[in-house]
């Protein structure tokens, strides 16, 4: 058993063999820890993603189902109102109840203005498709063409966005009237 024996390095190289299957069994035993940790993360942001998906889907059915809450409070004070003026409706004077319906109507514009609606009224504006929607025409010689002379039904915005167009009777210039072409072929 002295060093020049010819049995010894063949020992000698099985420990350093040996400590190589370690070093691979650790490195693998490790990759598969590593793996392992990774596919729990993998499931727990996939669990997550599904609680995401669901508070978000539960969020917009509450949105769907209550958005209105705000705006229906702004218009009970308006329903009050109405029902206080009928029930008041025998005993009232035309001059009182005309008081009643202007301050109902007050309070109907404030809630549509705390909700986002804006009236659109534009008599004496130029006409603007965009807005408005033309229900006739009619010659004027005072008015500057394409002008709304009238307004048959006011328009609204929700939050700067057409919600209904202004309903309105547009000029047009007085020789702009149809002509009778008269008989064909004269």
């Amino acid at each position: 058993m002295n060093a020049t024996d010819p049995q010894e390095p063949a020992t000698g190289a099985e420990p350093e063999a040996e400590s190589g299957a370690d070093s691979a069994e650790a490195r693998i035993a490790e990759a598969e820890a590593r793996a392992q940790q990774h596919r729990d993360d993998l499931l727990r942001a996939a669990a997550e993603m599904d609680n995401v998906r669901k508070r978000a889907a539960r969020e917009i059915d509450a949105a769907r189902q209550y958005g209105i809450e705000r705006f229906a409070g702004e218009l009970l004070p308006v329903a009050d109102s109405l029902v206080l003026g009928l029930e008041s409706a025998p005993d009232a004077d035309p001059a009182t109840l005309r008081e009643g319906q202007d301050a109902t109507l007050r309070l109907l514009l404030k809630a549509f203005e705390r909700a986002g609606l804006v009236e659109i009224d534009p008599a004496g504006q130029p006409f603007d498709p965009g807005q408005h929607e033309a229900m006739a025409m009619r010659p004027s010689a005072e008015h500057p063409a394409h002008t709304v002379l009238q307004v048959v039904q006011r328009g609204w915005l929700l939050n700067g966005r057409l919600l209904r167009p202004a309903r309105v009777i547009v000029s047009t210039a007085p020789s702009a009237a149809p002509e009778d072409p008269g008989p064909a072929g004269g």
